[in-house]
């Protein structure tokens, strides 16, 4: 997804690209015809819902977390928990466990930042996107050609290239975050980005120092267009626990203590890989070879009993895609993807436990110790037809084979609450197709999309049993999704808007309930309408923003005894609120002051599936000023949390008691930065 398509920002939206962040505040206009640079290995015709960040985005939000460049865009929910700690929302609600590890995709330059088998809900922390010169967001199933984990929507962050120019930059926030962020662009071979973090933490006992690197390189080698890169980071991070008890996160005094002092999270990860892309025959072929490798070790703090976990995995393979004109009125894309690696997981609880005496459910000692080697074989292809002038039509199908080898160094069988499988192998076949219709008139674009999501479990899903659990029944999940929509641009380009509504099913849905059971065989259901636009007020004045509206409810009934965790068709999926909306009115005050104030709203949404317990949503606001010293040089200003609202960035119930993340109070960042 390197190659590069450059388009007028008025056609952004008909495209398929929705304008986000604060980038239109630093030209003349909100929506000019100066060139903006997007990234993508999709025709721009395609049907379907994709937006991004761009670098100009990127740079002026500053985030320290990647939730608070993502939230400003359409159908994204982020929830930040604790330091670097997060669970993602695309078109779905807050996931966790395996559901959260694998329903979506992280890609970095269109490259998967880990095995299929091996994700991480916590896994953006591990990209640059600090440095990135976008961030793409598919929205809704990408399997048809990214496969297994794309289920609800994939994110690529992509590094900047040799030629897009050097900048340093350094800030100093209220709540005792230093940072400072900086790239050395040779100009034409490499590309160096640095960013390093320190954070002492605004709750008792939660520091955090993180850094990344990343090199990007171009070359040509014969008829070989070479891009290649390398990528690192590393975290160490103090852990701050849940606050437990209704309202907590609103107790001013009680929102900056630790109850898990103890806690922690020091993780480190490095991908390497190219892009080489040459003619060949009457098309283009790519080769992107990659490899990767990560290792964490982490405190248990959202389970009772604790514990500490080790995982890593280490692999790799090729992505090959081969794309042509076949006629006037027909293009092909083929492609086939290779991925191997090894991973291991062991989890200790390192002190006794029991709710009540007698308590034998969380045994001392070790619960899990195991390895996993994993092979993932796909092949895709792509058609598209157009059909007239106006009309094009495009059919896609992958094919995938995953292949699992598990192996126990702990002893087979229930342990307490656990279940340590014997070994053993598995195997999943996936197939999943997309058809799509796309029709324009005018400035106005309008299609109609059909994609199937599939995901085959990942290593946690398969082997991290508990008791009521048996090996092997865990299913692939699958979600089907029809989506309509219209783009484009009206009033001479001063509107670009991007409207859809989309409809989907999901089965053989595995989740963690909170009661920490899990659940291997759950349906839901997934509507929702969303809706971007900026508009040109002045030739100073922009405004711009997003709107989702969601209707996510459980499809099956689940009736357990206690009736804590009853489950019933109908019932609203916790962590999905209702509605969700990002704006940002930007004002070019002069040409050396810029001033933007923007808001983000998460609606109300349940706590628990059984819905028992409600978080009553947020708003807040914040605001960025910019003043330009001289050319390339700017300082800026950046306030969070203006009004100083008392919100929780994650809520939730397990084992009857509620939990929360509290959300920062106002703070403020101020730095400067230098282009060169």
């Amino acid at each position: 997804m390197l190659h590069r398509l450059t388009v007028t920002s008025a056609s952004l939206v008909a495209l398929g690209y929705c304008l986000s962040g604060q980038a239109a505040a630093q030209q003349d206009t909100a929506v000019s015809l100066e060139p903006v640079t997007v990234f993508g290995d999709r025709s721009p015709e395609q049907p379907g819902s994709i937006t991004y960040a761009d670098a100009d985005a990127i740079a002026e939000t500053l985030a320290d977390h990647p939730a608070e460049i993502l939230n400003t865009l359409p159908g994204v929910n982020i929830q930040m928990n604790s330091g670097q700690e997060h669970l993602i929302a695309i078109r779905s609600p807050v996931l966790t466990g395996g559901a959260g590890q694998g329903s979506f995709l992280i890609l970095e330059n269109g490259v998967p930042t880990r095995s299929p088998a091996f994700g991480n809900v916590n896994s953006l922390m591990e990209p640059h996107h600090e440095v990135a010169s976008a961030i793409e967001v598919v929205r809704g199933p990408g399997s048809a050609k990214y496969g297994s984990n794309a289920v609800h929507g994939l994110i690529n962050v992509i590094l900047g290239q040799p030629g897009d120019g050097s900048f340093a930059s350094a800030s100093y926030g209220t709540l005792g975050r230093y940072r400072t962020d900086m790239t050395l662009d040779e100009g034409s071979h490499v590309r160096l980005g640095l960013s390093l973090q320190h954070d002492t933490g605004w709750r008792d006992n939660t520091g955090a120092d993180q850094q990344k690197l990343s090199v990007v390189g171009a070359h040509e080698l014969g008829p070989w267009d070479v891009t290649p890169w390398l990528s690192a980071s590393n975290l160490n991070q103090e852990t701050a626990g849940f606050l437990q008890g209704a309202d907590s996160y609103k107790d001013r005094d009680l929102v900056t203590q630790n109850p898990n002092p103890e806690a922690y999270r020091d993780a480190w990860s490095a991908r390497m890989g190219a892009r080489a892309e040459r003619t060949l025959g009457p098309g283009t072929l790519v080769l992107m070879p990659y490899a990767h490798s990560q290792a964490m070790i982490f405190s248990q703090h959202f389970l009772p009993n604790g514990g500490v976990e080790k995982n890593a995995h280490t692999g790799g393979g090729l992505m090959a895609r081969y794309g042509w004109q076949a006629s006037d009125v027909l293009e092909l894309r083929v492609g086939t993807d290779v991925d191997v690696a090894s991973g291991y997981l062991k989890e200790i609880q390192p002190d006794p436990f029991g709710f009540f005496p007698g308590d034998t459910r969380f045994p001392q000692g070790v619960h899990y110790d195991y390895t996993v080697d994993t092979t993932t074989l796909a092949l895709w292809g792509e058609a598209e037809w157009r059909l007239g002038n106006n009309v094009s039509f495009l059919a896609g199908l992958r094919g995938e084979a995953h292949e699992y080898d598990y192996a126990t160094d702990a002893p087979a069988g229930i342990n307490g609450r656990f279940n340590v499988p014997a070994n053993r192998t598995d195997s999943f076949d996936l197939l999943t197709p997309k058809l799509g219709l796309i029709w324009s008139s005018g400035e106005v674009s309008y299609y109609v999309n059909y994609a199937r999501g599939e995901r085959a479990p990942q290593v946690s899903d398969l082997f991290r049993l508990q008791n009521l659990q048996v090996a092997g029944e865990v299913e692939t999940e699958t979600l089907d999704s029809v989506e309509i929509g219209a783009r484009g641009s009206a009033i001479d380009g001063r509107l670009v808007f991007d409207v859809a509504a989309y409809w989907m099913d999901k089965e053989n849905f595995f989740f963690r309930d909170s009661d920490g059971l899990n659940v291997p065989d759950g349906s839901t259901r997934h509507v929702g309408v969303e809706a971007a636009a900026a508009f040109e007020i002045t030739d100073t004045l922009a405004l711009k923003g997003n709107v989702g509206w969601s209707d996510q409810t459980y499809t099956f009934d689940r009736i357990v005894g206690s009736g804590s965790e009853t489950i019933r068709d109908g019932n609203q999926i916790d962590t999905a609120p209702e509605w969700l909306a990002d704006a940002s009115l930007d004002w070019q005050a002069t040409d050396a002051l810029s001033l933007s104030v923007s808001v983000e709203h998460v609606g109300e949404y349940y706590m628990d599936p059984a819905n028992t317990a409600i978080y009553p949503g947020h708003t807040v606001m914040s605001a960025r000023g910019a003043y330009a010293l001289d050319e390339g040089t700017e300082a800026f200003l950046i306030i969070r949390n203006l009004t100083d609202e008392a919100y929780a960035d994650r809520a939730d119930l397990a084992f009857g008691n509620g939990r929360y993340f509290p959300g920062e109070p106002i703070n403020a960042t101020l730095g400067v930065r230098k282009t060169f």
